[in-house]
């Protein structure tokens, strides 16, 4: 089941750099759960239908030119409103200083109040991407994640199948790991998916034998990657006689997360298959397939085309 949940207020102020001008206690946090950001222009001129509290309010020169030209008893009085709302923080864009009223009235309220130096669109459709990607739903899947010439390859499969140990080859070979055990997948702002490790296991991988290796200590960080786009999944399973497996591929099949449909392979196990470098040809298959290139039909056409020109040569005769 997919879980939505909020951002503490101090991770949005430390991966955008702001300015902490007033911080009552706790204000770092307090949860962001709305993946927008308010100009609160309407809301200074006193008209509150429909204002959502939730979100995070940003002032920039058209706010601040307003407030300009009106009194500073006014001024008081439009903050102390505001602020009564106990929103989760409200931004000063453009170094733009607030005004004593406005300190006056976060004091009185409990109001963080933040600065940054960059100007009001820029912050604010930053601002909402992030918020967009942090707070999407959630699901947690039992697997390995990899990248493998660009393409994020989800490895799934029943415990002990040996996904972990089929990373650990792709890792000597040059490819990237980004979860192992557990991933945490998220629909991103453009429908995909992105998957990542959860952060207390993050870059470890267990290896039934040997134990639990860091594989950014063992191979250096080229070797490990923080996140990646979902483009595959791939079941891996032990090989069972009699069972028909797809040998043309001209068949596709998908598997849904999050409500999104992700091209599925499932690949048979057993002693002697080299399983990196099937995994790796998958991958270079799906990029093709993306870029408009099937093999498989191509060869089912040129295939067609063969009988039907032996069909043709026959009934001549």
């Amino acid at each position: 089941m997919a879980s939505k949940t909020g951002i503490k207020l101090g991770t949005i102020i430390d991966n955008f750099h702001l300015n902490v001008l007033y911080g009552p206690e706790g204000y770092r946090e307090k949860l962001i759960t709305i993946d927008d950001v308010n100009r609160p222009g309407l809301q200074l001129s006193g008209f509150f239908d429909y204002f959502d509290r939730e979100r995070m309010q940003l002032l920039g020169l058209v706010e601040i030119s307003y407030l300009e030209g009106i009194s500073p008893e006014k001024r008081a009085a439009v903050f102390d409103t505001l602020f009564s709302y106990h929103t989760p923080a409200v931004i000063f864009a453009r170094g733009l200083k607030p005004y004593p009223e406005c300190m006056e009235m976060a004091k009185k309220h409990d109001q963080a109040i933040l600065g940054t130096q960059e100007n009001t669109s820029s912050i604010m459709s930053t601002m909402i991407a992030y918020l967009r990607t942090a707070l999407s739903p959630t699901i947690t899947r039992h697997g390995v994640l990899v990248e493998v010439y660009g393409e994020g390859v989800m490895l799934a499969g029943e415990s002990g199948i040996g996904k972990s140990e089929t990373a650990i080859e792709l890792v000597k070979r040059g490819h990237r790991l980004i979860a192992d055990d557990a991933i945490e997948i998220r629909r991103n702002p453009s429908g995909g998916l992105i998957g990542t490790a959860p952060e207390l296991i993050r870059y470890y991988i267990e290896l039934r034998g040997i134990g639990v290796v860091d594989v950014r200590r063992l191979f250096g960080m080229s070797a490990v990657k923080f996140d990646s786009s979902i483009d595959m999944v791939i079941e891996m399973e032990n090989w069972q006689d009699g069972k028909l497996y797809d040998r043309l591929g001209a068949d596709e099949h998908f598997t849904t997360l999050l409500d999104v449909r992700i091209p599925a392979l499932t690949i048979p196990v057993r002693p002697g298959r080299n399983l990196a470098v099937v995994i790796e040809v998958a991958a270079m298959n799906n990029r093709n397939k993306k870029m408009g290139c099937n093999d498989a039909l191509e060869l089912a056409m040129q295939v067609d085309s063969h009988i039907d020109q032996k069909y043709l040569e026959l009934n001549s005769q």
